[in-house]
């Protein structure tokens, strides 16, 4: 390849946010437009997979032509099409997927395909500044929670996985439970705020030597429902903002601690947050306290909270290093919902 600037059309539809964006060299952002479906699914209280693919398929071709119009060039410009291809929910993906290869036929232009997980890592790179390796990333979503080593860009090893609940969805059903709304982890930081972390002791699932990196919060969410109900049952006045406080508290320090012995016993330089869950207020806070107090020579980043969320800079920003390696998908290419990370 030659050292020309790199424009890179990305698609994300892999849950509930089409996304369509166009990134330079795989860092500078000159569009990046995201149609959210939240109010669509608020009344179900979470992602309901029929009307997501229906909204991907009204939403994809008008978002691409504003995020070119946007970044102000056409698709001759172009050098390459990138799409996530999961994980996620699978009709939602093979819209992104057959919008992306229909583009990439029709022009003749390069296929990439994403890991929507590993895309999470790129939005830290979103912005040029340079990230210090060995890194340790923490990954919180809605439907997933990961801590990843990451030795060199490029390279990501899974230390450890969530068992059960990811973090984004123990938000998501706690805030159910308690009727705030959707998404659940927004309301709940907002809430939590008013209230004591320190009012109810609801419990940490540490999971002993083996499971030192893997994360559970099914037993969390559980706690916190039945508090609610013994509550509701005896006709206590319960204190929302303290029990909100105190759910995020605990699910925030797991998060925490366990990114902290990875970075420790992996000797990283910096220390990644991304995801949705990755723009709490509580968990940015408690991170990087802890970490100065622990491992002040780590260095804590992590994106802007529009680049959390889901989004397709990400995955254009992912789909550059393998540009430049000529790593490129067949128009055989599909949707895959589990996919994990390599």
């Amino acid at each position: 390849m030659n050292n020309e600037a790199v424009l890179i059309l990305g698609l994300e539809t892999s849950c509930d946010e089409t996304a369509a964006a166009v990134v330079r060299d795989g860092s500078l952002i000159l569009s990046s437009l995201v149609s959210s479906q939240v109010e669509l699914h608020s009344r179900y209280g979470g992602v309901v997979p029929e009307i997501a693919s229906r909204h991907h398929l009204s939403m994809i071709n008008p978002l691409i032509d504003e995020a070119l119009a946007e970044a102000g060039i056409d698709f001759a410009d172009l050098q390459a099409i990138a799409v996530a291809h999961g994980p996620g929910l699978v009709g939602a993906l093979l819209v992104g997927v057959a919008t992306a290869k229909a583009l990439a036929y029709a022009r003749r232009l390069p296929l990439i395909a994403v890991n929507h997980l590993e895309a999470h890592l790129y939005a830290n790179h979103l912005g040029g500044e340079d990230i210090s390796y060995p890194a340790v990333n923490l990954i919180v979503s809605g439907g997933h929670s990961e801590l990843l080593l990451i030795e060199k860009p490029g390279s990501a090893t899974s230390l450890g996985r969530t068992r059960d609940d990811a973090a984004g969805e123990a938000f998501d059903k706690v805030a159910r439970v308690l009727q705030l709304g959707y998404p659940g982890g927004p309301l709940i930081d907002r809430l939590a705020r008013e209230g004591n972390p320190e009012a109810i002791a609801f419990p940490r699932a540490w999971l002993g030597d083996k499971g030192r990196f893997d994360f559970s919060f099914s037993g969390l969410k559980t706690a916190v429902i039945n508090h609610l109900h013994r509550a509701r049952q005896v006709r206590e006045e319960v204190n929302l903002p303290d029990l909100a406080a105190s759910f995020q508290e605990a699910l925030v320090e797991v998060l925490v601690e366990k990114t902290i012995l990875a970075a420790r016993e992996s000797g990283a330089k910096t220390v990644l947050l991304s995801g949705g869950v990755a723009a709490n207020s509580h968990l940015r806070r408690k991170m990087a306290g802890r970490l100065s107090e622990a491992l002040p020579a780590v260095s804590l980043r992590y994106p802007p909270a529009e680049l959390c969320t889901d989004n397709a800079a990400m995955i254009a920003a992912a789909a550059y290093p393998r540009y430049r390696k000529s790593e490129f998908a067949g128009l055989d290419l599909n949707a895959y919902p589990g996919l994990g990370l390599r």
